[in-house]
């Protein structure tokens, strides 16, 4: 390389140096902005990612130290205290609640308290659970159509509790002396996929008790 050529290559290295040190200068800040807000932005998840455990970790000792008090009406009023800021988890502390006034002898207060799960904007799975238990609590003090229509509703096929609003269904039937409307339905309910053990032998039981037939298949579920 010639002395001239190697000059040349040094005036044009220094030019982009000048170049590069120019846009530097001039649009650098844009770089600064975007690293700084990158760890800002990993910063503030990460508080708030250590915020939401904190605030579980809270609530699960709050939990636990409400169900630790001796009677049910003391337990029903430590999670009363607690529901409210629980975020997403004051659905399932109010639906322990309403088990604990029920032990207390309050079972219209449970009764408003699920019907209040039940319309609310929780998880359908919840509101499925609230208005089951509704019914189970109200029995025979519902009405026979609105607890029919409730109950028809919770045994659609793919419902969460079907087989145990079945079992409802045929505790009405039984009511209203429909002895084989009974019979049919809690036989279905030995065959469905979704009953468990329990369920198939209580289900089993009532079968017999009316003098009807266990079917064979259901059986054999039972037997699994």
């Amino acid at each position: 390389m010639s002395e001239t050529d190697s000059f040349i290559e040094e005036v044009t290295e220094e030019v982009r140096r000048d170049k590069l040190f120019a846009y530097v200068k001039k649009y650098g800040w844009i770089a600064l902005v975007v690293v700084f807000g990158a760890v800002g932005t990993t910063g503030y998840l990460e508080w708030q990612k250590s915020q939401r455990t904190a605030a579980a970790q809270m609530a699960g000792d709050q939990i636990v130290a409400a169900l630790n008090h001796d009677t049910a009406q003391a337990r029903a009023e430590a999670l009363a205290g607690i529901a409210p800021d629980a975020g997403s988890a004051g659905v399932l502390i109010n639906l322990r609640r309403s088990a604990e006034l029920v032990a207390d002898g309050k079972k219209a207060e449970a009764i408003t308290l699920l019907n209040e799960i039940a319309e609310s904007g929780a998880e359908p799975l919840y509101r499925e659970l609230a208005s089951l238990k509704v019914v189970i609590l109200q029995g025979s003090d519902m009405a026979p159509d609105v607890r029919s229509s409730a109950l028809d509703a919770l045994a659609q096929p793919g419902k969460t509790f079907r087989p145990l609003a079945m079992e409802q269904q045929a505790v009405l039937a039984i009511e209203q002396g429909d002895t084989a409307l009974a019979l049919e339905i809690l036989s279905e309910v030995m065959l469905d996929s979704q009953s468990t053990a329990s369920l198939r032998s209580r289900a089993e039981q009532v079968i017999i008790s009316l003098g009807g037939e266990v079917p064979e298949s259901a059986e054999l579920l039972s037997g699994q």
